[in-house]
């Protein structure tokens, strides 16, 4: 089980009322439903993100998509699979991402 997501609590500080709608509408509601399981959330969320070109937030979605149990080789498909639908530039974003994520994740030993 993946732990529990939630904004980055710092931007408390600057917009509270976003950080507490995030935490409990998008993770604490949408994210919950048992209609789809968390694993197929994060393949949804990080496709979504790269076609969007929204990588910000990829990164923390990737790695959210791995402990969701997505495996690397899953989530390069679905990226080589968007660069058809949604551009070489995006897919080559989120195929950058997902390899420094490894990398980190490699070399501390994770």
């Amino acid at each position: 089980m993946a732990k529990k997501q939630s904004a980055p609590q710092e931007l408390a500080t600057v917009a509270p009322k976003l950080v507490e709608v995030t935490d409990q509408v998008l993770f604490g509601d949408v994210w919950e439903r048992p209609e789809l399981s968390p694993r197929d959330r994060s393949l949804i969320t990080v496709t979504a993100l790269a076609a969007l070109y929204r990588t910000e937030q990829l990164g923390y979605h990737l790695k959210t998509a791995l402990e969701n149990g997505l495996t690397k080789e899953e989530l390069a498909e679905a990226l080589t699979h968007l660069a058809f639908y949604a551009g070489w530039p995006n897919a080559m974003s989120g195929v950058t991402r997902l390899k420094n994520i490894l990398d980190e994740a490699e070399s501390s030993g994770s």
